[in-house]
């Protein structure tokens, strides 16, 4: 294992320790509304606080992105300096999953990434409950518990299991999220909303689930799972089929055949292009047809090292 994982898989099995303790007795623990559907836990912090002593313990030069602390410089870094421009930044979700946690619904997890400068090279996300951990790092593979793990294999929409989330916070565009839904259900697909985006991703670098689309993430939400999904040979982009997924709050991950089928499907309705619709009022007239702008020159979808593996 590469030595700076080997640092975060510590900080991440120190946080999971402190969320199952507190997982004993949630009634106990603060919560704190951050907006509609969105909450933030003492909990939280701790985790969140115990992976960056960690991290910052082996490496004080580099910066952090963490959910609730946001943007911490490193020591060499300036504070204006562009995310994709930092030599060393962690990216970190000290406890995706938190509406779960609160109602002792156990499906969540550690999310852990590290970014040299634009690219993701270190990943891992750790599942305290099943004391699963899924880790990857660039060019080598994607692992459960030291054991190589792959994207599925399924190809039609009828035979699979799409991992999804549904719009939560205020203002999302929840009317064009049913809409994609339809077509997807009409050709037979299964879907999960399960609560965790960065578990979802996990779950499709291992197969368990085929494909996962979401909306309205942020970049800790998505980066470690995203090296995962890739060096499992799956790929990752945006709604576009681009891999705008880290500034632009959509994910789509799945096998190359499903990502190929989904693009179609999610893009015409919910794809950079189209103009979100304003909010109604309860009596107004419904919203009229958007429409799409012209696409410029479309950016490969990243490919995993383990997709190589297969040639």
């Amino acid at each position: 294992m590469h030595p700076m994982l080997n640092v975060a898989v510590r900080a991440a099995r120190q946080a999971g320790r402190l969320i199952n303790r507190a997982s004993v007795d949630i009634e106990t623990v603060q919560i704190t509304r951050k907006d509609r559907n969105d909450f933030v836990t003492e909990v939280d912090r701790a985790s969140e606080a115990a992976i960056i002593e960690t991290l910052l313990a082996a490496y004080p030069d580099h910066a952090i992105l963490a959910e609730e602390s946001g943007f911490l410089p490193g020591r060499s870094t300036p504070a204006d300096t562009p995310l994709k421009d930092v030599e060393h930044v962690w990216i970190i979700d000290p406890l995706d999953g938190t509406t779960n946690f609160i109602h002792g619904l156990p499906h969540y997890c550690i999310s852990i990434a590290l970014m040299e400068r634009g690219v993701i090279t270190q990943a891992l996300i750790f599942d305290p409950n099943r004391n699963e951990l899924f880790t990857a790092t660039r060019g080598r593979g994607a692992f459960l518990n030291d054991r190589r793990i792959r994207a599925s294999k399924r190809f039609r929409l009828e035979d699979s299991l799409l991992g999804t989330g549904f719009p939560f916070r205020r203002h999302q565009d929840e009317d064009a999220y049913l809409t994609v839904l339809r077509p997807l259900v009409d050709k037979g697909a299964i879907m999960r909303r399960s609560g965790s985006a960065a578990l979802d991703l996990a779950y499709v670098a291992t197969g368990r689930f085929d494909a996962f689309f979401e909306l309205g993430l942020k970049p800790w939400d998505v980066a470690a799972g995203s090296l995962l999904v890739t060096e499992a040979g799956g790929l990752v982009g945006d709604f576009d089929g681009e891999a705008n997924y880290m500034d632009g709050g959509q994910m789509l991950a799945g096998n190359p055949k499903l990502f190929s089928i989904l693009v179609p499907l999610l893009q015409p309705v919910l794809g950079s292009g189209v103009q979100p619709a304003a909010p109604a009022a309860t009596d107004a007239a419904p919203a009229p047809r958007r429409q799409l702008r012209a696409r410029s020159k479309a950016a490969a979808p990243e490919r995993g090292a383990a997709e190589d593996d297969k040639r």
